[in-house]
């Protein structure tokens, strides 16, 4: 389903929807790394940011690799300071308030922000796997595949937003 364009509308309203769109998939980038971080990092503690070339066997290696997670949760809490910055904007500039456009682009942009930090950290550099042992390229490939059902799932709902949106005159 392709995303309609929005080009009856008004320059102002246009861009007042990009921006709500914007916000979520930011938003939605902050939610997975913080669900990544905490989940996976801490309370599963299947990895950590740099487990495949500081296996967290010693105590020096442990330490390092937990800097490393606390970098990776400085780093969404950044997104996530900038996604409420322009939901915010969006909201005070007259953007329609729409669960359903905030979703789609929040799953847009965590499934994005998965499946980027799944090809680069898992596959390309190799500094961690989702859940290292003997099926780690099956829990790597699972995780892209989640990955691409949320972008496509948040594109869906940002499309159906978007096509009723349309269609209020």
């Amino acid at each position: 389903m392709a995303l309609k364009p929005i080009d009856s509308k008004p320059v102002a309203e246009r861009s007042n929807i990009k921006l709500l769109v914007a916000a979520g998939v930011v938003l939605g980038i902050a939610f997975a790394g913080f669900f990544d971080g905490i989940v996976i990092h801490q309370v599963l503690q299947w990895h950590h940011m740099v487990t495949s070339i500081r296996p967290a066997t010693t105590l020096a290696n442990l330490e390092a690799n937990t800097f490393w997670d606390g970098v990776f949760h400085i780093g969404t809490f950044v997104f996530a300071i900038t996604g409420l910055a322009l939901l915010w904007r969006a909201i005070r500039q007259g953007a329609p308030t729409s669960t359903q456009a905030l979703i789609g682009a929040m799953l847009i942009g965590a499934g994005s922000f998965n499946l980027i930090e799944g090809l680069i950290d898992h596959h390309l550099l190799a500094i961690h796997h989702v859940k290292p042992g003997v099926h780690q390229l099956a829990w790597d490939l699972g995780f892209l595949v989640v990955s691409v059902a949320l972008v496509t799932s948040g594109w869906i709902v940002l499309a159906n937003f978007l096509a009723n949106y349309q269609q209020k005159e």
